[in-house]
């Protein structure tokens, strides 16, 4: 069985971590949100796309909920003392990373190129593939004025109120390498419980991506990010008071329409009409959550797909 998940932050990553709790590795692709990427201090840093390989490979801080466990900061102390930017934390083994990303890009290399071979180093069996190899930017209308994503996210803690999401490039950008096929050649596509807008909508904005998901034979299943009626972690809940959308599964379905077949919901919540539903606790706190919430999502594909 081939499973394909549109993924981006923390929540994505544990889904993906789910997964390959029940599938073998090699089954599994990953297409990864790349609006938040960004130049910083002159480096490209790759934030959604680094929670995943750092949750995948065991390298993740877990009680940060970012970034790489184990983590020293030297560099950011140095960058400090000389008057630099420190708004955006980059911990030694991070900065690494950053590094060797930046130059392998500056050499002519892909994203998608060299994300599969830090995968490899780093051990992860499953396929990790940038949204796109192109520069997509998502950018946020406030009532601070236009807002780039991290320094909206990071800088400001999402506080400004948001009055449109816009994705710079995303109309020139063409998928990365493999990105089509990984969703017309799965047996199951799920969409992470990522936020719709900020870490979703920049994979659907890409051409050719969201027309996949509609033409794909397989079963696309979405996990909702609400539970209980709140989202649990991001400004998900924020951001759809402010964009005039009711808090709620109904809106989530709504938002991805043709694009999805199911959608997973937490125990008790509201349930939307005309859409195969499955419920169970979605909250991931441990291994066995991730694996029972991926579990139930390919569950509701076969049952969809009528396996």
């Amino acid at each position: 069985m081939k499973v394909t998940v549109l993924t981006g932050g923390v929540g994505g990553a544990k889904l993906v971590l789910g997964l390959l709790r029940v599938l073998p590795a090699d089954a599994v692709t990953a297409i990864v949100n790349t609006g938040d990427d960004f130049r910083h201090i002159g480096l490209h840093v790759s934030p959604d796309i680094d929670t995943l390989l750092y949750t995948l490979s065991g390298k993740s801080n877990l009680a940060q909920g970012w970034g790489r466990a184990d983590e020293s900061w030297n560099f950011l102390e140095s960058l400090r003392d000389l008057g630099g930017p420190d708004w955006f934390q980059l911990g030694d083994r991070d900065v690494a990373l950053h590094v060797l990303r930046t130059a392998r890009l500056a050499g002519g290399e892909g994203l998608d190129q060299i994300t599969a071979d830090i995968a490899r180093r780093f051990g992860i069996g499953a396929t990790i593939l940038p949204m796109s190899n192109d520069r997509v930017a998502t950018r946020l209308d406030t009532d601070e004025g236009d807002l780039d994503f991290q320094h909206y996210f990071v800088a400001r803690r999402c506080a400004p109120k948001v009055t449109r999401i816009g994705f710079d490039g995303a109309e020139t950008a063409r998928p990365a390498p493999g990105v089509i096929a990984a969703i017309t050649d799965a047996d199951a596509v799920l969409v992470a419980p990522s936020n719709p807008f900020l870490s979703v909508d920049p994979l659907l904005a890409v051409p050719g991506i969201r027309a996949a998901l509609v033409a794909t034979a397989a079963p696309v299943v979405a996990v909702s990010p609400i539970i209980g009626g709140k989202a649990v972690k991001g400004p998900t809940a924020k951001l759809m008071e402010e964009l005039g959308i009711r808090l709620a599964n109904a809106s989530i379905a709504a938002h991805y329409g043709d694009c999805i077949d199911g959608l997973i919901i937490h125990d008790g919540d509201d349930a939307p009409e005309g859409l195969a539903i499955a419920r169970t606790d979605t909250l991931m706190h441990d291994d066995a959550d991730k694996a029972r919430v991926a579990q139930v999502a390919l569950d509701l594909a076969a049952r969809i797909a009528g396996r």
